[in-house]
């Protein structure tokens, strides 16, 4: 017997053996998950980053001389400069717009009461009995009540302050971490890629299949609702701004966020503002509001995330939005990547195995 079949019979292992490094092996994985389970989200935004400007490495990686990590730290730089920079001054300036409505609720600068006593007195009267079935037509009921949730929110907002030291160094720390993690998926991607799929028990085409579907589902949503959450987002702080509502750049970043919601996202917020301007005799605002939102941010929502997130998802538009709440139900903010995602690996693997029995 020869030295290479000596060698081969030696690697060929008994189902014994075999059983015990399938359980080692499954011990081994589940630990490395508990483990990375905490950075989910750091690693999750360092791979789509990855995915987003792989493109732009590429581009740059033959007018840099072909040199990988010059082109992946150009490309991160770009990334900081583009996206890591303005998120942060936003968020700065978030901060700030917070702590000033924190403040005047405190002092009483501001004060709903008077918003809500306002619009009390101007219902019409068969809202007031409708009001009065509820057992809710007592304005001071009504007070007492707001005063509750207005106490409850403030004692929310106190512990987000206390918090707020562990909170940024969990930012920073996580940020660090999808930076990181992106520069090395950037410039060895594509090796990083082949490895994983050797590893994969499925033919070479139905590897790229699964990796392809996988891209394209994490392009397509993130830039897709990202983008319809920002033009969403923009515009009805414009339209804030325009109308002197306070706090414009807060209301707009929550419309943006609500945004990710499809469909009725961006209207939880521009709805009830010209539902007020409406009750309190602000007729025009209130239409111009109303007309706004439906004719404006509205269409945004209904002409783009279709064309930016079901086309390229090559998903029904129902499965992507109940996916989209399902996923943020789920995991929080993460989840409108997540759950178009895995209901796309899902539709994919059951392809693959309907083509394959």
């Amino acid at each position: 017997m020869s030295t290479h079949e000596t060698a081969a019979t030696n690697t060929q292992s008994s189902p014994r053996e075999h059983w015990a490094l399938l359980i080692l092996l499954a011990l081994v994985t589940l630990a490395l998950g508990s483990i990375l389970l905490p950075l989910y989200a750091a690693i999750m935004w360092g791979l789509i980053l990855s995915l987003l400007f792989t493109p732009l490495h590429r581009w740059l990686l033959p007018r840099l001389g072909h040199r990988p990590t010059l082109a992946a730290l150009c490309t991160l730089s770009i990334v900081l400069l583009i996206v890591i920079l303005p998120m942060i001054l936003v968020l700065l300036l978030l901060a700030q717009e917070a702590a000033w409505l924190y403040q005047g609720l405190q002092s009483g600068d501001i004060n709903p009461s008077l918003y809500f006593h306002r619009a009390f007195n101007r219902l019409p009267d068969w809202v007031g009995a409708i009001l009065d079935r509820f057992g809710l037509v007592n304005f001071s009921t009504l007070q007492r009540r707001l005063s509750t949730t207005l106490a409850q929110g403030s004692q929310f907002a106190a512990t987000q302050v206390f918090n707020i030291g562990q909170n940024t160094f969990e930012f920073v720390v996580g940020l660090f971490i999808a930076l990181y993690l992106a520069f090395f998926l950037i410039r060895d991607g594509d090796s990083t890629v082949r490895a994983i799929g050797r590893m994969i028990p499925l033919t070479p085409v139905h590897r790229q299949q699964l990796w392809h579907k996988f891209a394209t589902v994490v392009r397509a949503t993130v830039k897709g609702n990202l983008l319809v959450a920002l033009i969403q987002g923009a515009l009805g702080g414009l339209a804030f701004l325009a109308l002197g509502v306070k706090g414009a750049l807060l209301w707009a970043v929550l419309m943006a966020a609500l945004s990710l919601l499809p469909a009725i996202g961006a209207a939880l917020v521009w709805g009830p503002v010209a539902l007020y301007f409406l009750i309190t005799g602000a007729i025009w605002q209130g239409l111009a509001l109303a007309a706004y939102g439906v004719l404006v941010i509205g269409l945004v929502d209904n002409l783009l995330r279709p064309v930016l997130v079901g086309k390229d998802t090559r998903m029904p538009d129902y499965v992507v939005m109940i996916t989209t709440v399902g996923g943020m139900a789920v995991f929080g903010i993460n989840g409108f990547v997540l759950g178009p995602l895995i209901a796309a690996m899902f539709m994919a693997v059951w392809h693959i195995f309907d083509t394959t029995r």
